[in-house]
């Protein structure tokens, strides 16, 4: 393990790493958040979502540092008594595990397509662009809005996994094209160079031509695109569930508690609202930032 750290610092990407402050910061900030997320259980000082120990006398109170604020609720107190801080760190775990859940579908979908297009090409590479171009000229957020209201209107009464699994398909539905239209356009070059075409003279199948030869000379884009693919994934997320066709009630995300506390924004329980949001802009920061760091570190022309 240490000699795999120690060859990967000392790498192009590792020094890249090494060189840019920006990188680090958000390595560390999506590490701490990812961390707490993971680790919800035993980092966070309550449980939100166990109705034994809410109390609604400690409803609405604010933040810590404030004259009316506790010490045992850092960050305040929502409309049920829950502590601010311990939501937003399972709400995160929540945001987090549909935002990458949902990318690794769409990245599974979309350079399946984008291999299958850019290889094979003729009628099969038609077809499946026209079914990009259809997906990208409706609204991405429409799209998700529609599917995950149509999944809960025809299972009203399912479990809490059956809707997580509505809301990933319906945020990989719309993010499997850019992978696609991204992996065919490296395709279509790749496929036309000397070791691909050594490969076909000695007989070797196209399918394993593809998996062993062609793909990993595609996954550069890929990473960076996925990379910045779940912040949006993320914000997405948010976004249904501020609109009421997200996370399940039960199982809040950082757009539930947005919404919940969007009620008492101009009431003056600002913190209800202003720190989910701060979170939620945070987690997406990070990882848009590392996403920019990556694009500039796999770039031969900037070494």
């Amino acid at each position: 393990m240490k000699n795999t750290l120690a060859r990967w610092l000392d790498s192009d990407v590792g020094h890249s790493f090494r060189t840019s402050p920006m990188a680090i910061v958000a390595a560390l900030i999506a590490f701490v958040c990812v961390f707490c997320s993971v680790f919800a259980g035993w980092v966070a000082p309550h449980n939100p979502f166990d109705l034994a120990t809410l109390n609604l006398g400690d409803a609405r109170l604010p933040p810590a540092w404030m004259p009316e604020g506790r010490g045992t609720y850092p960050l305040g107190t929502d409309d049920q008594g829950r502590d601010i801080l311990s939501a937003l760190i399972y709400g995160a775990r929540i945001s987090l595990v549909v935002g990458v859940a949902s990318v690794v579908l769409s990245v599974v979908v979309g350079v399946s397509f984008g291999l299958l297009a850019g290889f094979k090409g003729g009628w099969i590479d038609a077809v499946l662009m026209r079914l990009c171009d259809v997906m990208l000229s409706f609204p991405a957020i429409l799209v998700a809005l529609l599917i995950a209201g149509v999944g809960r209107a025809l299972f009203p009464n399912a479990h809490e996994s059956l809707a997580f699994g509505v809301l990933i398909l319906s945020i990989s539905l719309t993010g499997w094209v850019q992978y696609a239209r991204t992996v065919r356009g490296s395709t279509l070059v790749e496929r036309n160079k000397e070791y691909v075409q050594a490969a076909r003279v000695t007989g070797v199948a196209p399918l394993r031509i593809m998996r062993k030869h062609v793909l990993p000379n595609v996954m550069g884009p890929v990473l960076v695109l996925a990379t910045i693919q779940v912040a949006t994934a993320i914000i997405t997320e948010a976004t249904l569930s501020f609109l009421g066709v997200g996370a399940p009630p039960t199982s809040p995300s950082l757009g539930t508690l947005i919404r919940v506390g969007n009620d008492y924004l101009f009431s003056g329980e600002w913190w209800i609202t202003v720190f989910p949001g701060a979170m939620l802009v945070l987690i997406a920061l990070s990882v848009n930032l590392l996403g920019d760091w990556l694009r500039d570190a796999l770039n031969p022309r900037l070494r």
